[in-house]
């Protein structure tokens, strides 16, 4: 490991030691409020650069705005990715924490003053682990403010509970709850994009103009991932030789990544793009995503895509895309032989 690497990892966990106590009691202490309870102002706090990270919280500001349709809503966040992401979730206002705080520290002082200067209703840190996260909730002054914290009893409950992007919104859910609010526990938003018209007009387009055959459904297929979550060429060439005989019927194509990588070695026709939303609008019009435990695995999930989330390392049950017949495959238990029949098993199901 790298000393920067080795810093950087030390800074995280000694930040982590000093916040995880900060508003620990806070869950214990929630008692029924006046209804009703008056929140129009509202910070939701995913300081995450990481596209994955991002998206997965769009459920949560969903719920936030069935919830109280007539606040305004702030978003803290990390780095510049987040107006692109959520520019159809009409955000009030970013808090952006610079990528690098030591290299742009001034900006850094200037985004936790902005938090303090704010008046909020609520404050909702989304994620318990996250240091600044934390902070963030304790600094502002807010009215109500919920740090993240499990509430143990929903562990039981709930099957799906594990789920990055749904525990957040079971926990406020009951935090609410606690206050006083009637709240429904029916559905759990998906992860959403929102892309509009004109780029799913934009990305069939292009499909169209990518693919040999317009007339026929097309499969696409994410091949990269970040450490050991990428899957060797080897792996690949072996899954390609199989699916390009099981289902010559469909057009099949590759999406690339931002480092323009391809662990097909390029032998399937190609999209690439650094606009996540156009990219967004492409995988919304393939019959089936297949993609590597990724960003861009979420991206698909998030663009109302089929999705078949490929798991090696991390755990599914946190990360798998769901809704739209999408589900997580593990391949270290399960074959390509396997995968291929969940591919048939989905396309049969959108017929």
């Amino acid at each position: 490991m790298s000393l920067k690497k080795s810093t950087n990892s030390f800074r995280r966990k000694y930040l982590k030691m000093l916040t995880q106590s900060i508003g620990k009691s806070s869950n214990k202490q929630l008692r029924p409020q006046p209804q009703p309870l008056d929140i129009y102002r509202i910070l939701i706090s995913r300081p995450n650069h990481r596209l994955g990270n991002q998206l997965l919280i769009t459920p949560l500001i969903q719920e936030v705005q069935n919830l109280f349709p007539h606040a305004q809503i702030d978003l803290f966040v990390k780095g510049r990715v987040a107006p692109i992401l959520f520019q159809e979730y009409g955000i009030c206002d970013y808090i952006e924490l610079p990528r690098k705080p030591l290299k742009d520290f001034k900006n850094y002082l200037k985004m936790w003053a902005e938090i303090r200067n704010k008046r909020y209703d609520l404050v909702i840190n989304v994620e318990k682990s996250s240091s600044s996260g934390r902070i963030s909730a304790a600094l502002s002054k807010a009215k109500f403010a919920f740090y993240g914290d499990d509430f143990e009893e929903l562990k039981n409950q709930y099957s799906d509970y594990a789920h990055i992007a749904k525990y957040p919104v079971y926990n406020l859910r009951l935090f609410l709850e606690r206050l006083g609010m009637k709240i429904s526990w029916d559905s759990m938003p998906l992860l959403n994009l929102k892309l509009n018209k004109n780029e799913l007009d934009k990305g069939k387009k292009q499909l169209q103009e990518l693919v040999p055959n317009p007339a026929k459904k097309t499969i696409a297929f994410f091949t990269y991932a970040t450490g050991d979550k990428c899957y060797s060429q080897e792996w690949w060439a072996d899954f390609h030789s199989k699916f390009s005989k099981e289902f010559a019927e469909y057009n099949l194509i590759e999406i690339l990544p931002v480092e323009n990588i391809s662990q097909l070695n390029f032998n399937l026709p190609s999209y690439y793009s650094k606009d996540v939303r156009e990219i967004g609008s492409v995988m919304h019009h393939c019959e089936l995503v297949v993609a590597a435990d990724s960003g861009m695995m979420h991206l698909s999930s998030a663009s109302l895509a089929s999705t078949i989330g490929l798991f090696s390392v991390t755990k599914s049950e946190m990360y798998e895309p769901y809704g739209n017949h999408s589900i997580s495959f593990n391949t270290e238990i399960r074959n390509q032989d396997e995968l291929i029949l969940e591919m048939k098993k989905i396309l049969e199901k959108k017929q």
